[in-house]
């Protein structure tokens, strides 16, 4: 019977954190007020609660029209990650990153082996062939993350009440602009009101089109 007992009050407990936890959207803009996508969102509890065990996940990085897809690839420490060309054309995958380094030769159809990103940190990934083909690898052990998409709403379910530290970043913040910071309060059961936060970005380098390699 204690075993049943154990049960019932695990059930309970689980049961009161469901119902106290709150749903939080951040919404990302730009200086215009136009909705920015790709930015990156962790939050940070004051008070750590044992993470759950997440097993290893594999992620794709497509190459489609000369553009990676997605531009920004969220992992945790563990993950793998696959470049497939789905183009017509020879790329040369890239990155000289401390988070991992990496060259990857791709002919048309063609995918790498799995990579394991097995750190946190941000890792830039170019083409040698095609000058503006950018995507980053953003490898982070928070416990909550996320990525804005063309809306620029970023959605976190079920957060445990509290006081977090809210991070943001993107890849085109200009250089030595540190990521977006700001303490957040989540209360439980109910919705909470959106939080905007507004970043001043640079112009997306992936619309200067190489001219020189194209045709390769």
């Amino acid at each position: 019977m204690r075993w049943l007992l154990g049960v019932v009050i695990a059930s309970m407990l689980l049961a009161v954190q469901a119902a106290s936890a709150g749903d939080l959207s951040i919404r990302v803009q730009d200086d215009a007020r136009r909705p920015v996508g790709d930015a990156v969102a962790t939050l940070e509890p004051d008070v750590p609660a044992a993470a759950p065990h997440m097993p290893s996940a594999s992620r794709i990085v497509d190459q489609k029209n000369e553009t990676f897809v997605p531009y920004v690839q969220v992992l945790r420490p563990g993950d793998t990650v696959v470049f497939r060309n789905s183009d017509a054309t020879r790329h040369h995958v890239y990155s000289f990153s401390p988070v991992k380094s990496f060259e990857l030769v791709l002919a048309p159809g063609e995918r790498s082996a799995a990579l394991t990103l097995d750190k946190p940190g941000i890792a830039a990934v170019g083409c040698n062939i095609h000058d503006h083909m950018l995507a980053y690898l953003y490898v982070s052990d928070a416990p909550n993350i996320g990525v804005s998409g063309p809306d620029g709403v970023i959605g976190f379910a079920s957060l445990p009440p509290g006081r977090y530290t809210l991070h943001v970043w993107h890849p085109q913040l200009h250089p030595g602009q540190a990521e977006l910071t700001q303490v957040i309060q989540v209360a439980g059961n109910a919705p909470n009101p959106p939080v905007s936060v507004t970043l001043s970005l640079l112009p997306d380098p992936r619309m200067r089109m190489d001219r020189e390699h194209m045709g390769y």
